[in-house]
Parts: structure tokens; sequence; C-alpha cells
């Protein structure tokens, strides 16, 4: 768990960061969180997360793609909402929510990759 908790904090230390979840999508989950605020509730926010990797993955199903997803970029008037699937483990992902003005989205997109690299279960 100790990972886990360090790899959040991590998250959050990505320019814009706002709250960060891992979630199992399989279950709706939340393992662990890190930020958030009255303005993001992040267990919230991971349960409808949950259903946006749901539904992605069943028209992929659907469709006969026989691929993965890296991650998943939900676009806001002020946020950055960017979902990552673990590859070591699909039925989990991370949820990082950025502050827009503040990002620097193709930086986040690769920490949170790097950050995924390094979590353990």
């Amino acid at each position: 768990m100790n990972n886990i908790k360090q790899s959040l904090e991590a998250a959050m230390n990505i320019d814009g960061a706002l709250g960060v979840a891992l979630v199992d999508y399989t279950s709706g989950m939340t393992l662990g969180t890190a930020g958030g605020n009255s303005a993001l509730n992040l267990e919230l926010a991971a349960a409808g997360n949950t259903e946006v990797v749901r539904a992605k993955m069943k028209v992929m199903s659907r469709l006969g793609l026989k691929d993965q997803i890296e991650d998943m970029l939900i676009t806001l008037g002020t946020q950055y909402h960017l979902i990552r699937i673990l590859q070591k483990k699909p039925s989990i992902f991370l949820y990082l929510a950025l502050n827009k003005p503040t990002a620097n989205l193709a930086l986040a997109r690769i920490m949170l990759s790097e950050i995924e690299e390094k979590i353990e279960f």
C-alpha cells in the first residue's frame, strides 16, 4: 500500500494536478486518492469515470478491437481529466484531474506513464 500512496503523491507533483485516484473499474472501488477538494470529490469522480472506462471497453469489444487503451482525455473548460489504464493490471486505472491553465498535458501524460510503471500491488 505504501507504494500506491507514494505513486499518488508523485502524481500530485505534476504541474496543475488537482487530484488523483487509483480505481478498480471492475468493482468501481477507489484504491487510493490524493488531493481533491470540495469542488473535486475524488470518490464521486472515480465512480463516474469507472462508467466511462466500462463504456469504452464495451464499445471496443463490440467493434472487435483487439487492442488496449493507454489513456483517455476529457477536456473541460478549465480542467483536463486524464484516465490511464495500468498495462500490468488492466482492471485498474489512474485518474488525474489537472488545472488546464497551469498544466502541461504532454508532460502530464509522460509523467503519469512513468508513475504507472512503478506501481506495485
